[in-house]
């Protein structure tokens, strides 16, 4: 029940930044990928969904790496490799003046 309550707790998107935290602050958190607690003091990543670090998450970084083996946390250059490219300008001009090599 916990660890489904706690994948809720992550946000969704579409790419994700995830880097090491610098925290000194003594606080407790709770992990959004395990749902179990996360002291700041010890080992750990943000996560920061679409690069808006309002929206930053921190989890512990067995979590955090076993996600990105499992492909749950795309970063993104990952997600931009999967979406439809735009056609380029020679494409485009030679598509303008009817030259696109096909045949019908």
């Amino acid at each position: 029940m916990l660890r489904r309550m706690a994948k809720s707790r992550l946000a969704n998107a579409r790419w994700w930044q995830v880097r090491r935290a610098h925290n000194r602050k003594p606080a407790t958190y709770v992990c959004p990928l395990c749902g179990r607690y996360l002291p700041a003091l010890s080992e750990h990543m943000l996560l920061v969904p679409e690069g808006d670090s309002s929206r930053r998450r921190h989890a512990h970084t067995e979590c955090v790496m076993a996600a990105r083996r499992a492909g749950k946390l795309p970063a993104r250059d990952e997600w931009l490799r999967t979406q439809p490219r735009s056609p380029g300008l020679l494409r485009r001009a030679l598509s303008s003046a009817g030259l696109t090599g096909r045949r019908d």
